[in-house]
């Protein structure tokens, strides 16, 4: 079954987010709306002109002046095409404009996204949005909505010009009408849903693929390979099924549309030579029009071709909007905490309903004390750690530093007082400075080093052809997993928290170089609190106290050589990590 998928925005968010950007650019949406309508009446003048010739001819005139209007028709193409060359120009620039306001947004909602929602939507849905989603939404702006305007901006001006050459001409063009409106109206109330079904669809698949790329291993060993494959198979058909619905929508509305396009141009000529018969038109107004419903089709088609990219855009758009409907997972208040104690009380949290993996934890855990979580795989350490750094909300009880919940602290000031530094890190593309200033970037290049230092990787940058200015991260320099998390440690002690909760932060190191680095943490780290949550049990040996989970619960608190004494599971622990057990 797919995860559940991260909000959608709906139709009437989207329109008013589009107008709302729109809008904040008056100025360029005037120039670009001018620009093109003095492209389209300049496009009005040839057809007018050529009537003019038909009637002259046609009336017998002796000094009809071919060459003179064969003149003027270059003249007000030549002028026409220049005007639509700056006229598109306005409207690429103007949907730049907009387009990159939007990535901004949407990177500041992503950002700003509870890491629970993350998790629980998995990845596949995000990397979607922020790939293939912005991709098409591109697309969109850069090219579907400037053609739109053409379209709309030039078919409105010639509707009028044919309008004002007879309203009786105008009566044929409308036959189409109700074949365009319904076959149009019919695609569209579809569309949008089989848009959104299909982009589900391909999150879906390309979730499935990552998780079997980066369980490559862990598959093979366990003899995994065909259920992957099923896996794999089941996602491309469903996102086959869903393009297959999208592909049937145009294959019935494009058809359509094209007959659309040659009935008004077909009638006017045929209607208008009757009225002609009848003499309630004169050949002027018979020529005149048809070149103006001939001229018609290039708009309307324009207009009708990009409106399936419309679809896609704005389906895109809607997945994309739909980051902002996350609901926040905490409530500021103005309270400040009132000293640096950490404190845990009555704690439940549950990542499905009705089903805790904590059970009523109570913990204290004084400032500037070192405290170790320590127990087997699965007991809920690394869930504690998350609650006591503030990332998750528990669903009952309280977690709270200086008197004050984590969750009423507001996300900048939560993490000036606890941060988080677990076993996955990252190191981003650009240079090793830029790496560790995100942490703090008014930081001085002294800082740097001595946070590096602390961390034990001083030694190693300073070996790099270019020191701090080396690019690292996808295209540059390799670094190794143990230099990764060192980086994330560095920038751990740039950020300077009071309250550290490190959840295996040294798991990718070895053995040996690990205690040398916690040692030199430790050091540098002197009356912070710090929650160390570890499966080497040297890390509980040089802490002040140990807190042993088990189930979901603390079964038991206190110093490393109280515990041992005790008997308990950690002396346990203790004696089969040293081999000494019986």
């Amino acid at each position: 079954m797919a995860r559940e998928i991260l909000p959608v925005a709906d139709r009437a968010q989207v329109r008013a987010y589009a107008r709302r950007l729109m809008l904040q650019h008056p100025r360029e949406l005037v120039l670009a709306l001018g620009l093109h309508a003095l492209a389209a009446v300049t496009g009005l003048v040839t057809p007018r002109l050529l009537g003019g010739l038909v009637q002259d001819v046609a009336n017998g005139t002796g000094d009809v002046r071919v060459d003179v209007v064969a003149l003027a028709i270059a003249g007000f193409v030549i002028a026409q095409a220049v005007l639509i060359r700056f006229a598109v120009f306005a409207s690429s620039r103007l949907g730049e404009k907009v387009l990159a306001e939007l990535r901004e947004d949407f990177v500041d909602q992503v950002l700003g996204l509870p890491l629970s929602t993350v998790e629980g939507a998995g990845s596949g849905d995000l990397i979607t949005r922020t790939s293939r989603d912005v991709d098409a939404l591109s697309r969109t702006v850069r090219h579907a909505v400037p053609e739109t305007l053409i379209a709309v901006v030039t078919g409105a001006f010639i509707v009028g010009a044919v309008v004002l050459v007879g309203p009786v001409m105008a009566l044929p063009a409308l036959i189409a009408v109700p074949l365009l409106w319904g076959v149009t109206r019919w695609y569209l109330n579809r569309a949008r849903d089989g848009y959104l079904r299909e982009n589900a669809a391909y999150a879906d698949m390309t979730e499935g693929l990552a998780e079997t790329v980066d369980g490559a291993r862990t598959i093979e060993a366990l003899g995994l390979q065909r259920r992957r494959h099923e896996r794999a198979d089941r996602d491309i058909a469903r996102s086959l099924a869903a393009e297959r619905y999208t592909l049937g929508l145009r294959m019935v509305w494009f058809p359509a549309v094209e007959v659309g396009y040659v009935i008004p141009v077909v009638s006017t000529l045929l209607i208008g030579g009757l009225f002609y018969i009848e003499g309630w038109v004169d050949l002027v107004q018979v020529t005149t029009a048809t070149l103006y419903v001939q001229q018609l089709i290039d708009p309307l088609d324009r207009l009708l071709s990009w409106v399936d990219e419309l679809q896609v855009g704005g389906a895109s758009m809607a997945r994309l909007l739909g980051v902002a409907n996350v609901p926040e997972d905490r409530t500021p208040g103005a309270a400040r905490p009132g000293g640096k104690d950490l404190t845990a009380t009555g704690v439940r949290y549950a990542y499905r309903e009705d089903r805790d993996v904590l059970h009523g934890v109570d913990l204290e855990v004084r400032q500037g004390e070192r405290l170790a979580m320590v127990g087997p795989s699965g007991a809920g350490k690394s869930t504690l750690g998350r609650l006591l750094a503030g990332i998750h909300a528990p669903r009952t009880g309280a977690v709270a530093v200086g008197g004050v919940p984590l969750v009423e602290l507001p996300i900048d000031e939560l993490r000036g007082e606890v941060a988080l530094v677990t076993q996955e890190h990252h190191v981003f593309r650009g240079t090793v400075r830029e790496n560790l200033l995100i942490a703090r970037p008014e930081a001085a290049d002294a800082d740097v080093w001595r946070a590096l230092a602390a961390v034990a990787a001083r030694e190693w940058v300073e070996a790099l052809d270019e020191g701090l200015d080396t690019l690292v991260g996808s295209g540059g320099q390799t670094v190794s997993p143990a230099q990764a998390q060192q980086l994330a440690l560095a920038r751990l002690v740039l950020a300077d928290p009071h309250t550290l909760v490190l959840d295996e932060a040294t798991s990718l190191i070895d053995p040996r170089a690990a205690r040398h680095l916690e040692r030199s943490l430790a050091a540098v780290l002197a009356g912070r609190t710090v929650i160390a949550i570890a499966h080497r049990l040297y890390t509980a040996h040089d802490a002040d106290r140990v807190a042993v989970v088990e189930d979901g619960r603390i079964t038991e608190l206190g110093s490393h050589d109280e515990l041992v004494a005790a008997g308990g599971p950690y002396a346990a622990l203790w004696e089969s990590w040293h081999g000494t057990a019986k």
